[in-house]
């Protein structure tokens, strides 16, 4: 290639790569409005309660919003999230609660939960509840147990609320 055709060859690539930066150019027309929007409201944890019945002890968790996922499984112990510390609720068996997303705050930092943080229970299966956490979109709870637990979860509406029963 001569000097001619290599300077016609880089005026082209410099031609394709103006025209390039010009069709990426941020267009003038409006973004819709579903795009500005700001994000729905996160749900809110307000309360977690506690009962007994005939055959079965009750769990609530009471929610401000749309009822976000919300998992429960077996864990070996209970310990805060973001510190680690094992939570001092004395039992053999527990379940970890998460709400996802979630949260036990206002935008302002403040707490909205009302609930307990933490309690040692005597009820015929549940030993213990705490709010174990509240850190980065997820609320989670810990249950303790003297015994392994059989238990089913359901939700409530109108208002939400979580709701897990255990069998006596």
């Amino acid at each position: 290639m001569n000097s001619r055709q290599r300077i016609a060859a880089g005026a082209a690539a410099g031609a394709f790569l103006i025209a390039g930066t010009v069709a990426s150019a941020p267009a003038t027309a409006s973004v819709p409005s579903h795009a500005t929007a700001s994000p729905p409201p996160i749900a809110l944890v307000v309360n977690a309660r506690t009962g007994v019945h005939p055959t079965f002890d009750r769990i609530v968790i009471d929610v401000k919003g749309k009822l976000p996922p919300t998992t429960v499984r077996r864990v070996k112990e209970l310990r805060y999230d973001g510190s680690g510390a094992k939570v001092p609720l004395r039992g053999k068996y527990f379940l970890e609660i998460k709400l996802s997303p979630a949260a036990a705050h206002n935008e302002a930092g403040q707490s909205v939960y009302k609930g307990p943080r933490l309690v040692k229970l005597n009820m015929p299966e549940v030993k213990g509840l705490a709010l174990t956490g509240d850190f980065e979109g997820v609320v989670t709870f810990g249950v303790a147990f003297k015994e392994r637990p059989c238990y089913k979860t359901f939700t409530l509406h109108r208002p939400e609320r979580f709701v897990l029963d255990i069998r006596h």
